[in-house]
């Protein structure tokens, strides 16, 4: 799922500018939510990606959703799995830690893509701590 761009733009001949999709058919779905009913199912039939909470419960919610890619027919395979997880820099190197070991555990469940909140994003410096501290040491997940 990992693409440059989904759209790009055009000149047209008043300048204004036209999105075209790269993304063929349509650009990629995530859908959002551990609902055992009914979001599973909607990720295993319509979707690219799933996103669950960051809780013990998502090898679980992992193996609920292979069972639903299997009844479609679907790969599970070929779905991303993805969670979240909210930075907060001003908990000093404990933060750090903290954040180099929850992301190994979201990794260690099955989690391919962790969408990274930073809180106080507007001074640089905790988006510093992230890109110098953290990454480095999560690159190879």
């Amino acid at each position: 799922m990992k693409q440059a761009a989904l759209v790009r733009t055009r000149q047209t001949l008043f300048g204004l500018k036209v999105l075209e999709r790269l993304a063929r058919p349509h650009p990629p779905i995530v859908v959002a939510g551990g609902g055992e009913q009914r979001t599973l199912r909607l990720v295993a039939r319509y979707a690219d990606a799933c996103n669950l909470f960051p809780t013990p419960e998502i090898p679980r919610k992992l193996e609920v959703l292979k069972g639903y890619c299997e009844a479609e027919g679907r790969d599970y395979a070929a779905l991303e799995k993805t969670s979240m997880y909210t930075f907060d820099a001003s908990g000093g190197d404990a933060a750090v830690e903290q954040a180099i070991a929850s992301l190994h555990w979201l990794a260690s469940m099955g989690i391919q893509t962790v969408y990274v909140g930073i809180v106080d994003p507007y001074r640089l410096r905790p988006l510093e701590i992230f890109a110098e501290r953290v990454m480095p040491r999560v690159a190879d997940l």
